[in-house]
């Protein structure tokens, strides 16, 4: 089984339904250039019945890109699907992204309907996806409730009626990752024309388990996995893209290997923050400012010995400049001999040992300590 895993980006539909993130085409259009130079495989860049902004979006970022496969969501309705194809005429590769629901909850409470005909409904939309595109994705939304003996039904129904690949969301981030990733091989195990397709899976974050859902699904047999930048997305948001990524450089004996320019991850997840309007947590895994930040003393100590004893990654790897070690109560003398000799002052131990007691009453005071202030502290 091939050990590349493609990444499928969905900042551009499910990230941005996110309340106060919306973008318009020309900033769509600006992102869409920078995952590709990020190097993502798929882009979702929208969901062209929705509106004609949507519609005019997936024409622009088709224009834009050439390299990934631009993909545009539909539900399993011939006006929605119509739309989609219709939006990525100009796309030199495109993806139409058809589905419905596959959990009883869903089947009975928001479609009420019946498992044969969300069957047969499923089949009719691939196939006429299939009339537009021939790379046509299948999703089986919340096939993390989804009853599993259905959810292989419907599975090999729609690669038998043409869909290259199916999406096995945990569209409510209901699952646990063992839970998640047993779905994944019964489905690889049951299916008898699985390998027709690939399995692709789509977490969502409410239990804060969508890193741990998707590298499950990988492990079990996925080799597609649909993310976005900084994790945004619906409610507690997706699996972030920057998380998986790195999880796997960082595990190389898992032998799973992406087309991502890591070193370029900081800077895209900084301009997806600030063209949506959504600021990245303080201690946001990967590109969050105190990632590579050090301020306990313990660890500042073990971090200069060897950066290694409290760093798993180098941040260069990631697009950030360097480490931190930032000043505070809480940091140590070797800390304080360090900032203090970058700025041109070395010390003998009993002197060093006063300011460091001057150090601490100040650093209580105003919490952080910076460089202007050791200035002033040594004079």
């Amino acid at each position: 089984m091939s050990q590349r895993i493609y990444i499928f980006d969905t900042t551009l539909r499910d990230g941005e339904q996110v309340p106060g993130c919306q973008l318009t085409t020309e900033e769509k259009v600006v992102v869409a250039i920078e995952l590709e130079r990020l190097g993502v495989d798929i882009i979702e860049a929208g969901f062209p019945v929705s509106s004609p902004g949507d519609f005019r979006s997936v024409v622009e970022i088709s224009k834009a890109v050439t390299r990934p496969t631009v993909c545009a969501l539909s539900r399993a309705v011939k006006g929605d699907i119509d739309a989609a194809g219709e939006a990525l005429k100009m796309a030199k590769r495109g993806r139409i992204h058809t589905g419905i629901g596959s959990s009883d909850i869903h089947i009975k409470n928001k479609f009420n309907s019946s498992r044969e005909a969300i069957l047969e409904q499923a089949v009719d939309a691939v196939k006429h996806a299939r009339r537009y595109v021939e790379d046509v994705e299948f999703y089986a939304e919340d096939a993390g409730r989804a009853d599993l003996e259905f959810l292989c039904r419907l599975t090999e129904a729609v690669i038998h009626a043409g869909a290259t690949v199916v999406n096995i969301p945990d569209t409510t981030g209901y699952c646990l990752p063992g839970e998640y990733g047993e779905k994944i091989k019964y489905i690889y195990n049951c299916v008898p024309n699985v390998d027709k397709a690939t399995i692709s899976i789509h977490c969502h974050n409410d239990l804060g388990l969508a890193t741990a859902n998707t590298l499950a699904g990988i492990m079990n047999g996925a080799r597609q996995v649909e993310v976005t930048m900084n994790g945004i997305g619906e409610r507690a948001g997706n699996t972030s893209l920057e998380e998986v990524v790195m999880a796997l450089k960082v595990h190389k004996e898992l032998g799973f290997e992406t087309g991502i320019d890591t070193t370029r991850l900081f800077p895209v997840s900084q301009l997806v923050s600030e063209m949506m309007r959504m600021p990245v947590q303080a201690n946001k895994a990967i590109v969050g400012r105190n990632a590579f930040a050090h301020s306990s003393g313990i660890h500042q100590d073990g971090f200069l010995k060897h950066s290694e004893n409290y760093e798993i990654m180098n941040p260069i790897d990631v697009g950030v400049d360097k480490s931190l070690i930032v000043l505070t109560a809480r940091s140590g003398r070797h800390a304080l001999k360090h900032r203090l000799e970058i700025l041109g002052y070395r010390y003998d131990k009993p002197t060093l040992d006063g300011i460091y007691k001057q150090f601490l009453d100040m650093a209580d005071v105003r919490k952080e300590v910076n460089d202007k202030d050791l200035m002033e502290l040594v004079r």
